[in-house]
């Protein structure tokens, strides 16, 4: 197998290796958006043949990775991480490229062009020194002919990448499919247990052919496709554009140009509109300096399916009758289906090309996956399947994955279903990030497309105040911090005065508002209140404690957690705030282990602490703290220049201490709780 230099290989993905130990095999992610090879994200297969783990199951691989990847992105390439002595790496990348051609058939069927296939080799038993990734390229999609990369570029901003260079698109649609089957035999002659797979034979069959329905109806004539941008408001942006009718067969994804009848909105200039890209409804530039979320960062277009009920096709038809004979009573079942499709174009694609390539093959992949999922159970027990969709941490696009809403999330078939998940995307298992309330909020996405003010609908208190502010001072340090989002509690909000006394209950609310905003629980955050009759529950405190102004500490704070959300904690003493730099090190594994905001409660005095900048050389440290003493209103500009969230160092370059050193201090650490 002879192999030459391939120019450059672009990686996204900063953790891209998901394997660590033992083999194994991961799909490399891609999109036909890029210009040049680009791994954007990947995921590891789960599936693979009894006889070989380093060969896929293709099939069921198929199955499972339709349904997650949007379109807009697909398996572009295989890394096979491999132990076995004398393979070579350019025969096991010869592999890992016909594995992707063979999948790429079963995902897409002969018809589709493969793109430039990916290659990736690692190989446990190579020396240290050499087991670097190594990456080969197939052009023509022949495991034979491979060009070995010569660099691969890891960008610094993957985001802006992904995010400045294209869109997202929504599409939901809800549908009601009545099923007419028979339901019995009339003559009684057969068994039970035939009947009743009669019924579900001729339930699946009407269901099949419902389904069938649907796909021809989305390629109807007289269908119509809205498209919107997220400048649509009252006071003007781009107008909506109305695609009509699309007539593909099962398989066909390009459209002749003279297979759409396109107008605007009050225009009938078709070159128009099929001359218009994505940019249409987008600003001409954008800057991601931070990016947040889908939700807040991506531009987005919205599509709307609208089936026209009352006007005929554009060729006429004869009636036509079918007869379908029943062997006994017919029954109806109505199964009602909600899809939700996401979708990623870049902004020179034509909006023609985003309802034939993404939106209408997107919503036929759901409609099978649904199909699929429903049909054991269709006439036994009504699923309530749903699509929802997500944003893990390390991905640059979403994952689609489809939840039976009669289940509770704590169920095991549940819980088991997302620790699948999470095995596949390379994500922890110690933490909630599938959860429903983990899904990016459609609802919201719609609303900005719709050109809403103000889609934001929840809690007024600010969040994440840390952000941006200046730095420590601390030379030649390490910073560790707060992982996640929080909200900011203090002094007199709410009305409420609790000044002089309340400072420990404002930092017990930041704490459990970081426990809800990581969707570990979904209780309300309490009131001073609510957390003393839960101490007077547990029997901490007498029932006179409650509507009382006494102070609590990092203690009872630990019994709240423990009581309200499940949450053990650790709990540090130091007799002097002289030793508190002492715990640098300790603070810091918290930190970047469990990512949770500490309290600090020292004399009458109770902080947060979010982070800390230590020099383990010298010894030098920084303690980033969030005041609840603060009694002024939500005004972040206010609250960082007056210190009230900023870097405290021990002792400061006058010399002044911010522990005291004639007090003692406890440091209340709360744990993640081991879940998914």
């Amino acid at each position: 197998m002879g192999t030459q230099s391939f120019a450059e290989l672009q990686i996204l993905r900063r953790n891209l290796l998901l394997l660590r130990e033992g083999s194994g095999v991961q799909w490399l992610i891609g999109s036909p958006f890029f210009p040049s090879p680009t791994i954007v994200s990947t995921f590891r297969c789960l599936h693979t043949l009894p006889s070989n783990p380093l060969f896929p199951d293709l099939a069921k691989e198929s199955d499972d990775i339709r349904s997650l990847i949007p379109r807009g992105f697909e398996v572009i390439g295989a890394l096979i991480v491999h132990d076995k002595d004398g393979m070579k790496a350019e025969k096991v990348a010869g592999d890992a490229i016909s594995a992707v051609g063979n999948f790429r058939k079963a995902q897409y069927g002969n018809d589709r062009e493969d793109p430039v296939l990916i290659g990736a080799v690692l190989d446990l038993n190579s020396s240290s020194s050499e087991r670097d990734l190594q990456f080969f390229i197939s052009s023509t999609g022949n495991s034979y002919k491979l060009d070995k990369v010569s660099s691969v570029v890891y960008e610094d901003q993957p985001e802006k990448e992904v995010w400045e260079r294209g869109c997202i698109v929504c599409c939901e649609l809800p549908l009601k499919l009545p099923l007419y089957y028979a339901s019995d035999n009339p003559n009684g002659e057969a068994p039970a247990l035939s009947l009743s797979l009669s019924n579900a034979f001729a339930a699946e069959g009407a269901y099949a052919q419902a389904i069938t329905a649907v796909e021809r109806k989305l390629r109807d004539p007289q269908v119509a496709y809205i498209i919107e941008g997220q400048d649509r408001s009252s006071s003007g942006g781009p107008r909506p554009v109305i695609l009509h009718g699309f007539e593909l067969d099962s398989t066909a994804e390009d459209l002749p140009e003279n297979a759409i009848n396109a107008v605007i909105l009050e225009s009938d200039e078709d070159s128009f509109v099929k001359s218009r890209t994505c940019s249409y409804f987008l600003p001409e530039t954008k800057d991601i300096a931070s990016f947040n979320s889908v939700e807040e960062n991506a531009d987005k277009i919205l599509v709307s399916v609208m089936f026209n009920g009352s006007k005929s096709n554009v060729e006429p038809a004869a009636p036509i009758a079918e007869y379908f004979p029943a062997l006994g009573e017919a029954k109806l079942l109505v199964v009602n289906h909600k899809l939700e499709v996401l979708s990623y174009c870049t902004k020179d694609l034509r909006l023609t090309d985003i309802i034939s390539k993404l939106i209408i093959p997107g919503l036929v992949d759901q409609l099978h996956s649904l199909k699929n999922k429903i049909l054991p159970d269709l006439l036994t027990q009504q699923l309530q399947l749903r699509p929802y969709h997500f944003m893990p941490p390390g991905f640059l696009h979403p994952i689609t994955v489809m939840y039976e809403l009669s289940y509770g999330e704590t169920e095991m078939k549940q819980v088991e279903a997302r620790r699948s998940l999470h095995l596949r995307l390379g994500l922890p298992f110690d933490r909630p990030l599938l959860r429903i309330a983990n899904a990016i909020n459609l609802s919201l996405i719609k609303d900005i497309t719709r050109g809403k003010s103000n889609p934001k609908v929840g809690s007024s208190l600010l969040k994440d105040v840390h952000h941006g502010i200046p730095s420590s001072g601390v030379s030649g340090g390490h910073v560790s911090l707060i992982q996640g989002s929080y909200e900011y509690f203090h002094y007199l909000q709410d009305g409420f005065d609790d000044s002089g006394w309340g400072c420990a209950y404002r930092s017990l609310q930041t704490i459990v508002s970081w426990f809800k905003q990581q969707h570990y629980t979904s209780i309300d955050v309490p009131s001073h209140r609510e957390i003393q009759q839960s101490l007077v529950e547990i029997g901490d405190k007498d029932p006179s404690f409650i509507g009382s102004r006494e102070w609590i500490g990092a203690i009872e704070l630990s019994f709240v957690l423990d009581k309200l959300l499940g949450v053990s904690c650790k709990v540090i003493n130091v007799r002097s705030g002289s030793e508190l730099p002492e715990k640098c090190r300790e603070l810091a594994l918290h930190f970047e282990t469990q990512g949770t905001p500490i309290m600090i409660g020292g004399g009458v005095l109770a902080y947060t602490l979010l982070g800390v900048d230590y020099n383990e050389t010298s010894g030098d440290c920084a303690f980033l703290i969030l005041d609840p003493h603060y009694t002024g209103n939500e005004d972040l500009k206010k609250i960082v220049n007056g210190g009230w969230c900023g870097w405290k160092k021990a002792v400061d370059n006058k010399g002044k201490h911010f522990f005291l050193h004639d007090k003692f201090y406890n440091l209340l650490l709360p744990q993640r709780p081991d879940m998914v």
